[in-house]
């Protein structure tokens, strides 16, 4: 049986994932590896309730700004919808295809405002576009620019999880501690 985490069946605790996998508490991002990640990637699973009441996701791009995740979209879209009905929202970012190391993830709950109003839709776009098209922001601009174009603002509300398969013995995969 597990005592506290100073011990382990009495033995000194040894680097995570050398016994198992059940406590990955010592496993999380640091504030750098997060700041590192947010910067990195520019895609995650946007997780919000459907129209029936069931959750739903989608994979939205976005840009950390403020502390906050921005989207964007069209009114009408599920996402949008959902989130009119509940603002309550939850994002996951990985690290897959960003070509940071390890196995890096971030999952964070908020609520969400989506803004209509052409004054923030038009001072966001541009932070949305030189974040995810630097070298083509004009022509991502054209491209967002329409009629029903929303702007979804995600102000997190606490930390679900986060995970960085470094801070673990052999990447998360058993075998020595990492240097």
């Amino acid at each position: 049986m597990h005592g506290d985490d100073s011990t382990f069946d009495g033995v000194t605790p040894q680097p995570v994932g050398t016994r198992d996998l059940e406590n990955l508490r010592d496993a999380r991002l640091s504030d750098r590896a997060r700041e590192e990640l947010l910067t990195t990637q520019s895609e995650c699973t946007f997780v919000f309730t459907a129209d029936d009441g069931a959750p739903a996701a989608v994979v939205l791009s976005f840009a950390h700004h403020d502390g906050r995740f921005w989207f964007t979209s069209v009114d009408g879209r599920a996402q949008v919808r959902g989130v009119d009905r509940d603002p309550r929202a939850c994002v996951v970012v990985s690290n897959a295809g960003t070509g940071l190391p390890g196995r890096q993830m971030l999952s964070v709950r908020g609520d969400v405002t989506v803004h209509r109003d052409p004054d923030t839709v038009a001072e966001v776009l541009p932070v949305l576009a030189r974040r995810l098209a630097p070298t083509g922001v004009d022509r991502f601009l054209r491209l967002l620019s329409s009629p029903h174009r929303v702007v979804l603002e995600l102000r997190p509300t606490d930390v679900v999880a986060s995970h960085d398969s470094r801070r673990m013995a052999g990447d998360g995969r058993g075998g020595p501690a990492q240097e």
